[in-house]
C-alpha cells in the first residue's frame, strides 16, 4: 500500500486512483453534486479552495487543494523512488583507515 500526501495532512492510497481532474469543467462540477448526494464525497481540502479531483476506484471523490500536476508530480516521484530507493539520498561509504571506521 502506497501512500502520498496530497496537502493538509492528508494522504491518498496511490492503487486506488483512477482519475485526478480539474474542478472547472461542467461534468466535474456535476461529479462533485452527485458524489456530495450519495454521500461518497471526501473533502480534504481544509477550507481552501478545490485545485483537482480525484477519482476513486470505489466511487469516492476526493476534493484536494493542489492542482492536478502537482499531485501526479507526487505520485510519479513516489513510483521513481520505488525504482530507486536511493533516488536524493547517496549511499553510505564506510572506510577504514588505522584508528577505525569512519565515513
Amino acid at each position: 500500500m502506497e501512500l502520498v500526501h496530497i496537502g493538509f495532512n492528508n494522504v491518498i492510497i496511490t492503487n486506488r486512483v483512477i482519475a485526478i481532474a480539474s474542478p472547472q469543467s461542467a461534468p466535474t462540477k456535476r461529479t462533485i453534486q452527485e458524489a456530495r448526494n450519495k454521500g461518497v464525497l471526501i473533502d480534504m481540502t481544509n477550507g481552501r479552495r478545490t485545485k483537482a479531483v480525484i477519482v476513486t476506484d470505489s466511487g469516492h471523490i476526493i476534493l484536494a487543494a493542489l492542482t492536478p500536476e502537482t499531485i501526479v508530480g507526487r505520485l510519479q516521484g513516489s513510483r521513481a523512488d520505488e525504482v530507486n530507493p536511493n533516488r536524493g539520498n547517496p549511499p553510505l561509504t564506510f572506510e577504514r583507515d588505522n584508528e577505525g571506521i569512519t565515513l
